[in-house]
């Protein structure tokens, strides 16, 4: 057994955290649990009270962000070893820094046994798993379905998720989860229809309310936030659970920084008519392109005022964290973002530019902290951070 030595670590309240999102892949070099042990002063010195790690559980091959899951018990092996997994824990917890998986539980992938038990190669290019599958459906019931869907209206697909979030919680002591693609946990057929798809959905609710209701009896004060990006009715009633949501503002905040008109209000949970500050804004995640990046090449100007200019860039950047941590509730920021990363979400490895190459790896650039101006907008992020966590809004 692991010699935990995190018994007196309480966790942040929820209202109070600062979410660092964090791909292992593109954060250090040698990406393994041992070196992002090194680097938790850096993250402690931001004033970050929570990671949140893209899917570690094993996935299809090394080179992943991790949303193509195979199996949900291992921590992959491109990482490291289980007892190296846990020791990152357990530091983290050791300086007040909370650990939340990212977690794909609305599909998975053919490496997968349980695809592959209940499965038809001749049923079209990839095939698919067949009807008497008590985990899948045979076909996707929405738009956004990558790999194979799971039906979580199945009792085999409840219990097996539940013992998946148990695990993770009782033998790794993580804080929570951030379950990728939410509003895939249906069976409601939205095939063709965005706007259903995004509809208020009870059955939907249900589940994740049961899912939610489970962790909290396996480890009460677990953290639940959804990649949802519905409809406000819905998100509503799930804040009011206790979830926490997504408040995806890329695009406001992009324009905003740019100097064009970037209406920020919505990044308020009280502005969406929430009783509960649930509500997880964010300028920068995985999944959007980078705010520098637009800064230096679509930037406003005005007379001798530049923003495609490093330094005026980096001050707008300084100005977005300014109008973003403060605001009441939990708060997320995409690694690097505190020094201005400005390399695009579609950068290949060779150095040319496609939207093919989202996923590909990007360029580590911890020399950023050579230029002081990149060193003042990590200071400025850290200020507002402290603010966030030692007085009230």
């Amino acid at each position: 057994p692991y010699n935990w030595t995190d018994q007196s670590y309480i966790r942040p309240s929820k209202e109070k955290i600062v979410v660092y999102e964090l791909l292992m892949r593109d954060f250090i070099d040698e990406s393994s649990y041992e070196r992002l042990i090194d680097t938790l002063d850096y993250i402690e010195n931001l004033g970050i009270t929570a990671i949140e790690l893209m899917p570690v559980n094993e996935f299809e091959g090394n080179n992943s962000w991790g949303y193509n899951p195979s199996f949900y018990f291992a921590p992959d092996k491109a990482y490291g070893s289980e007892e190296s997994f846990k020791s990152f824990i357990n530091e983290a917890h050791n300086r007040g820094i909370a650990v939340i998986l990212d977690i794909a539980l609305n599909h998975s992938f053919g490496q997968n046994p349980m695809v592959r038990m209940y499965f038809d190669p001749s049923a079209g290019q990839y095939g698919q798993p067949t009807a008497e599958s008590p985990w899948f459906n045979e076909t996707p019931k929405h738009d956004f379905n990558v790999g194979y869907d799971f039906n979580h209206e199945s009792q085999a697909t409840r219990i097996f998720s539940k013992r998946v979030f148990a695990y993770w919680l009782t033998e790794y002591h993580i804080d929570g989860y951030r379950l990728d693609l939410s509003k895939g946990f249906t069976q409601n057929y939205t095939l063709g229809n965005i706007a259903a798809w995004n509809s208020y959905d009870q059955s939907r609710v249900n589940i994740l309310t049961d899912y939610y209701n489970h962790m909290q009896t396996t480890q009460p004060g677990t953290y639940v936030i959804l990649e949802h990006l519905g409809d406000n009715p819905e998100e509503t009633a799930l804040a009011n659970i206790g979830m926490m949501l997504w408040g995806k503002m890329t695009t406001q905040y992009s324009e905003a920084s740019m100097g064009y008109n970037g209406d920020l209000n919505w990044g308020s949970y009280q502005n969406r008519g929430w009783s509960q500050p649930h509500l997880v804004t964010y300028a920068e995640s995985h999944d959007e392109e980078r705010l520098m990046y637009k800064n230096l090449n679509f930037g406003n100007s005005n007379g001798s005022y530049n923003i495609t200019n490093l330094s005026t860039a980096l001050k707008r950047q300084e100005m977005a964290h300014a109008l973003l941590i403060p605001i009441p509730g939990p708060k997320m920021i995409w690694q690097f973002g505190e020094v201005g990363y400005d390399i695009s979400i579609f950068a290949c490895e060779n150095g040319t530019f496609n939207e093919n190459c989202k996923i590909d790896p990007k360029p580590i650039l911890w020399n950023y902290l050579d230029n002081p101006d990149r060193v003042h907008l990590y200071k400025v992020t850290a200020a507002l951070n402290h603010l966030k966590k030692n007085y009230q809004t």
